[in-house]
């Protein structure tokens, strides 16, 4: 199976959209939504192996809402407090672990995980 080469414009779309969402981790998770806007909108025109980094980061975004409101629920009885910063990790390692496969021109390695 050969794969042909992609150019660093079109690997840069989805490595900024990572860097977005590790920024969420210190900006509230403002840049989150930033990030996820532009997954839905570049997804379409991507190589496939693209088009699940495209895939992988909206379920990021997705799933680390629900774990998010999971986290705000707990914290009302003390629980929650804990979860935070493993949500933080559990974001950064998504992240970087997705970073890493499009700096090898690779999809992520489980895509439709829900941890990493």
């Amino acid at each position: 199976m050969s794969q042909t080469y992609i150019s660093r414009d079109e690997t840069r779309t989805p490595q900024i959209i990572y860097g977005l969402y590790l920024a969420g981790i210190f900006t509230a998770n403002l840049t989150l939504f930033i990030g996820v806007i532009i997954a839905y909108v570049y997804r379409k025109d991507a190589a496939p192996w693209l088009q699940t980094h495209y895939r992988y980061q909206i379920r990021t975004f997705w799933i680390g809402m629900l774990y998010s409101s999971i986290a705000f629920v707990l914290s009302i009885i003390y629980i929650g407090v804990l979860l935070w910063p493993l949500l933080a990790i559990w974001l950064a390692v998504r992240c970087i672990l997705g970073w890493l496969a499009i700096r090898k021109q690779q999809p992520p390695a489980r895509p439709d995980s829900w941890l990493w």
